[in-house]
């Protein structure tokens, strides 16, 4: 098996890129952040506070996270609901951002990852993806782009919704997500010594995904 772990902060577009080189590999795309978004989502609607261990720890012993793959890609679902919607607001991003920020959480969805990676060619996007879930992966990509360049990106994914969103706004959830997942004392993102650096701020989509499925290619030498 083949395991790509790609990470890099929020806004970078991993997922977007995961997802089509994933297809283009014939790769399983796993979203590891949608798992934190699923946490983050169930605290808020338990009212609880995600950043209070005391308040969300108690509830994961019924939290039941799954994923299942269909032909439109990765979907997401909490206690048998199918949240990959739902996890998608800025108050899910956010409560994930937090959340992840608890070992116990962390260690809660670790083997769920490990073992997608043990049995499929996978293509696993988060943020601690090379150091922590699979610090022994084939290819270990960096993708990021520049902060204003990411809140862009996530404005405009926002206001195709329908969302009323705000770029001011939005770019000060980006910075602060940054921070708060760089300086958590539990898997702080940062990139692997030997994973690839791609900075996407002045890439076109198709060229990142070219990019990326070129350097694949090479790191797997032929084994596709």
């Amino acid at each position: 098996m083949i395991s790509v772990a790609l990470d890099g902060p929020a806004g970078a577009g991993k997922s977007t890129i995961a997802r089509e080189v994933a297809r283009r590999l014939g790769f399983l795309h796993v979203d590891t952040g949608a798992l934190y978004r699923a946490i983050g989502l169930d605290a808020l609607r338990r009212g609880a506070d995600p950043a209070n261990p005391e308040e969300v720890l108690p509830f994961l012993e019924d939290t039941r996270v799954s994923l299942k793959f269909t032909g439109e890609g990765q979907r997401i679902y909490l206690r048998g609901e199918d949240v990959s919607e739902a996890i998608r607001i800025p108050q899910a991003s956010m409560a994930a951002s937090t959340v992840s920020a608890i070992p116990e959480v962390r260690t809660f969805l670790l083997e769920l990852q490990r073992e997608l990676a043990r049995n499929h060619n996978v293509i696993m996007d988060g943020r601690d993806i090379g150091t922590v879930v699979l610090p022994q992966a084939d290819v270990k990509i960096f993708l990021t782009a520049d902060p204003k360049e990411r809140a862009m990106r996530r404005y405009k994914e926002l206001v195709a919704k329908g969302s009323t969103a705000d770029y001011d706004t939005v770019l000060r959830e980006v910075q602060r997500r940054d921070y708060n997942d760089s300086h958590r004392a539990a898997a702080p993102l940062c990139q692997a010594e030997d994973a690839w650096l791609c900075d996407t701020t002045d890439l076109t989509l198709e060229g990142v995904i070219q990019a990326v499925v070129e350097h694949i290619r090479q790191k797997s030498e032929g084994a596709l």
